[in-house]
């Protein structure tokens, strides 16, 4: 399934958060990652991250879209790609 997770998590635990989620989906900008991803690894990618978010002040939206044939994605202005800027 393809999945979109967006992220508003306080300062001193954003590192790890943005750490778990890189190694499961693509950083495509702050806050929000996304990529093709197996039920099992999200599973296993949000039990890592609920041990790290504190539920009382953090936030994270999983969008799950169970036919990635049916999305459309449109980038207005640049289109970021920090996968390429850091190698």
């Amino acid at each position: 399934m393809f999945v979109i997770i967006t992220y508003d998590i306080e300062d001193k635990r954003v590192a790890k958060v943005h750490k778990i989620l890189k190694k499961y989906l693509v950083w495509t900008q702050n806050s929000v990652f996304e990529g093709e991803i197996t039920e099992g690894k999200l599973k296993k990618c949000l039990a890592e991250i609920r041990g790290v978010v504190n539920d009382q002040v953090d936030s994270l939206y999983v969008y799950q879209v169970k036919n990635p044939k049916q999305i459309q994605k449109t980038v207005y202005g640049q289109e970021k790609s920090f996968e390429t800027m850091f190698l």
